[in-house]
């Protein structure tokens, strides 16, 4: 089974969450505060953390700074009642997988969590390595290093890499990758693989502008050089 660890201080919106979740057999813990959460996640186990940007004591982002810092990798969908591009950018940035703009339904909510799930066990079943440039990949241990110094990635920048990886030296399309990486039933913009494409180049490029193994297709897609 399962657990999931939600961090939420509206009361409405926590249980409408505990009752869905509990319904479709996952386990639920719960925190209403940001440091309360922060340390629920630090001492217990959980397949996957559902966390609101706006939180008392510590806001979202700080938390999952707090998080992605000291190694803890689950995948986290991050919650924002704020349309602006910006929150959702810095969420990304943050080492968020991704984000659930509020109000949200439902069923776009479970079909996110299915899908970070999903791509999360698939990838821990692929036992491989990587080199390129001054990076190593080994996909087994989640570990990236560059010139020998460990590079932090999400769970999903890691899927992102290694489908990119496995595609070398083909063009992929913008549908393709996230067919693959996010899950046919999750709708997700194109534009949030240029984001997370971005965030790759940023950590493991020499030049991120101007880089030389992720590279982009006018109007079709992405290609991994070798």
């Amino acid at each position: 089974m399962n657990r999931i660890l939600i961090i939420e201080d509206e009361e409405s919106i926590l249980m409408a969450l505990e009752d869905n979740l509990r319904l479709e057999g996952y386990e639920v813990a719960s925190a209403v505060d940001g440091k309360k959460g922060l340390s629920i996640a630090r001492s217990q186990k959980f397949d996957l953390i559902i966390l609101d940007i706006m939180l008392p004591k510590m806001d979202g982002f700080d938390v999952c700074k707090h998080m992605r810092k000291e190694g803890i990798n689950i995948p986290i969908l991050m919650l924002t009642a704020k349309s602006q591009e910006i929150d959702k950018v810095l969420g990304l940035e943050l080492g968020a997988d991704d984000y659930v703009t509020k109000p949200f339904s439902s069923r776009e909510l479970l079909a996110r969590i299915k899908a970070l799930l999903r791509r999360t066990k698939q990838f821990q079943q692929r036992m491989q390595s990587f080199e390129f440039g001054d990076v190593k990949v080994d996909f087994g241990k989640y570990e990236v290093k560059k010139r020998g110094k460990l590079i932090y990635l999400t769970a999903l920048e890691f899927s992102l890499l290694h489908f990119l990886i496995k595609n070398k030296n083909k063009v992929v399309s913008r549908d393709a990758i996230l067919d693959e990486v996010w899950g046919r039933d999750v709708y997700i913009q194109p534009r949030t693989v240029d984001k997370h494409i971005g965030e790759l180049r940023k950590k493991l490029e020499e030049n991120p502008s101007n880089p030389e193994h992720i590279l982009g297709v006018r109007g079709v897609g992405y290609k991994f050089k070798i």
